[in-house]
């Protein structure tokens, strides 16, 4: 039988493996005695269960994660997620058509802003 901490040790993997340990680190550092069941939470929830499932691969899911996030408008889960998608194998033009595509269905001004917040993150990614 998989264990709470089992799960979360599962999610920490991957939440590293997709964010990268800077990232995670940062959110590990900022954990106050406030957000701690929330971060546990997420990481066991999100990362250790959803993340986990075998019904999709990390690409995938790094897809289906940019689409809801351009159409919820949640800009700054975007842009991490951006990152995460490159570290889950999409290229740029990958990340691309994800924006177009949401166009059509979550509304041109969020591809717009999507386009304006992916486009820096995809430059400094490349530039190393």
């Amino acid at each position: 039988m998989t264990t709470d901490d089992d799960r979360h040790d599962a999610g920490m993997r991957t939440r590293r493996e997709v964010l990268g340990d800077a990232w995670v680190d940062r959110a590990v550092a900022n954990t106050t005695p406030f957000t701690a069941d929330f971060q546990d939470f997420i990481t066991r929830t999100a990362w250790g269960d959803i993340w986990q499932r075998p019904g999709l691969a990390r690409r995938e899911r790094s897809i289906a994660t940019l689409s809801i996030t351009i159409a919820l408008r949640h800009w700054d889960e975007f842009a991490l997620h951006v990152r995460a998608a490159k570290n889950n194998g999409l290229s740029d033009e990958e990340i691309a058509e994800v924006i177009q595509h949401a166009a059509v269905y979550a509304g041109v001004p969020a591809a717009n802003h999507a386009f304006k917040v992916a486009g820096p993150i995809l430059e400094e990614l490349r530039a190393g």
